[in-house]
């Protein structure tokens, strides 16, 4: 990772607009360190790693990262992706626990890091950031809950259904329709938890039918509606 040139009054302005410290007032804002500015990653860069000890939260100014947990059979299972205004470490850091997930750049990535006691004394002092903190724990906890209920009961076609179209819906599509974030067939299947071999074969099957075009790690969505009745999603 390298040093970022931006200023800190250009991380204030992102915080104070597009994360949850939106919330914080103008002195609350000002006790966050913010004179070294934010941190590049690269693309396979780790952020922080699973069963170590973080103390603050990381927040997303730029790129995309997966959010991860490795299987004892050393398989990683994408918990989620995190994005522009996404913050990372916050359970963690809340519940004083070693961190429960890992973190790795897929795309190249400006990070601020907002130490852990200033935030917590942020918790105490202000409802209305605490209450988004809590939202985000139970968007997550209920995120949980939807995957266990996927893997139990939907076959691995109507996971990749579902997961193309969330990832359509988070990241939206570039010029040319394509979806903005480009996985690896490896991280797909991390991500409907399933064999890399069947997404391939799935995908090819999506792309004969119509549903998807394929341009090596790109995909663009041709039949939206279909997908999601393949995937049984309820929105």
């Amino acid at each position: 990772m390298i040093r970022n040139s931006s200023d800190s009054n250009e991380l204030k302005e992102f915080l104070s607009t597009k994360t949850v410290f939106k919330h914080l007032s103008k002195e609350e804002l000002d006790l966050i360190p913010l004179e070294n500015g934010s941190e590049i990653f690269r693309r396979g860069e780790m952020i922080y790693e699973e069963g170590h000890r973080i103390n603050g939260f990381y927040c997303v100014v730029k790129g995309i990262i997966k959010i991860f947990k490795t299987g004892f059979d050393g398989k990683d299972q994408i918990i989620r992706f995190a994005k522009p205004g996404d913050i990372m470490g916050f359970r963690s850091t809340i519940t004083g626990e070693l961190a429960c997930t890992s973190t790795k750049i897929i795309e190249d990535s400006v990070i601020c890091y907002i130490p852990g006691d200033l935030v917590k004394s942020f918790v105490k002092s202000n409802g209305e950031f605490a209450m988004d903190l809590l939202e985000l724990a139970c968007n997550e906890l209920g995120e949980a809950n939807d995957y266990i209920t996927d893997i139990a009961q939907k076959t691995v076609r109507e996971r990749l259904a579902e997961v193309l179209i969330h990832l359509k819906w988070s990241f939206n599509l570039d010029n040319e329709n394509f979806l903005q974030i480009s996985l690896t067939r490896e991280e797909l299947a991390n991500i409907v938890g399933t064999a890399t071999e069947s997404v391939i074969r799935l995908l090819s099957e999506f792309k004969q039918d119509r549903l998807i075009e394929l341009h090596g790690r790109k995909i663009k969505i041709l039949d939206e509606t279909k997908l999601i009745k393949i995937s049984n999603m309820h929105y």
